[in-house]
């Protein structure tokens, strides 16, 4: 191996060696979990908000009573499906802040002060016997190799996951999440004030029992103009479940992407790597040197 080559891979150990204990990229990472997890928190306080203003819109009944003939209407049930897909939505999300939670155990664990000595140590040890390994070490020098670099890698792979997913989501995703999340807590209001207006008023009291001809008029317009807004309220309904479902499952993607499909394309990563340094053999170019060392030891 050449001198500028091994320079160029001292300095490199060295300054992860350092890093490992400076903690910076940890305290990054850490932070970018935290925002995640929060994210995770608010979308599924909405989700549980909504769930419950559908089922209070479900069970609530719309007594009309058009020209004196009595009618109950109950529109809310058009968002059953509605409200099954926001209990689903809400589990997915739920799962999703249990992985930000696991990755925040993970990031303590690899951070701690124990495995950093630990991983400084090695790291250490294997550049001292590429410079400094004679031919009675010679055959320590590939699996120290191998344990610095495994060590080097399960250090600093869950920050750099932290960092990355949530650059990831920020370039990509952000948007996305922003509009959808807003649009639920929009859509919540609406349904609020469509479930009041839908409301039956409250029958007269004892004081109004005694009406005029010119009340009781107005009451039987008011009455006929409801049984008329029957249609209005169904198509209120349904353009509420059309937007609930388009930014729910919008929301869905959002947090598959940076909680499952990321991760587990990150982890898959680096077991291939891990796999190749484990597998991987002593270079055939060191062979004639180490034998010729030995050959002038005997």
């Amino acid at each position: 191996m050449k001198i500028s080559t091994k320079a160029l891979i001292s300095l490199l150990g060295l300054g992860l060696a350092v890093l490992a204990h400076t903690n910076c990229l940890d305290k990054v990472g850490l932070h970018k979990t935290e925002e995640g997890l929060n994210r995770a928190l608010v979308t599924y306080g909405v989700s549980r908000g909504l769930n419950g203003v559908i089922s209070v819109v479900q069970g609530t009944e719309v007594a009309i009573e058009p020209v004196g003939i009595g009618m109950t209407f109950t529109p809310g049930q058009i968002l059953d499906p509605i409200n099954d897909l926001i209990e689903r939505f809400s589990t997915i999300v739920l799962i999703s802040g249990t992985a930000f939670g696991i990755q925040r155990v993970f990031l303590e664990i690899t951070s701690t002060t124990g495995f950093s000595v630990f991983v400084s140590f090695v790291t250490i040890l294997a550049l001292v016997l590429m410079w400094f390994g004679r031919a009675k070490f010679s055959r320590w020098q590939n699996p120290a190799y191998k344990i610095a670099i495994i060590c080097i890698i399960v250090r600093f792979s869950v920050p750099v996951m932290a960092i990355a997913g949530e650059k990831f989501y920020q370039v990509f995703l952000a948007p996305q999440f922003e509009t959808s999340s807003q649009q639920l807590l929009v859509t919540t209001e609406q349904l609020e004030n469509i479930q009041q207006q839908a409301e039956p008023s409250s029958g007269p009291t004892n004081g109004e029992s005694q009406k005029s001809l010119l009340e009781s008029a107005r009451e039987l317009y008011r009455s006929a103009t409801n049984s008329l807004n029957v249609r209005q309220h169904l198509d209120d309904f349904k353009a509420v479940a059309e937007n609930i479902s388009e930014h729910a499952i919008r929301l869905v993607v959002v947090f598959i992407f940076q909680t499952i499909i990321l991760p587990l394309a990150s982890i898959w990563l680096i077991l291939k790597t891990l796999k190749w340094v484990a597998l991987k053999k002593p270079s055939p170019r060191d062979q004639p040197l180490l034998g010729s060392n030995q050959s002038k030891l005997l």
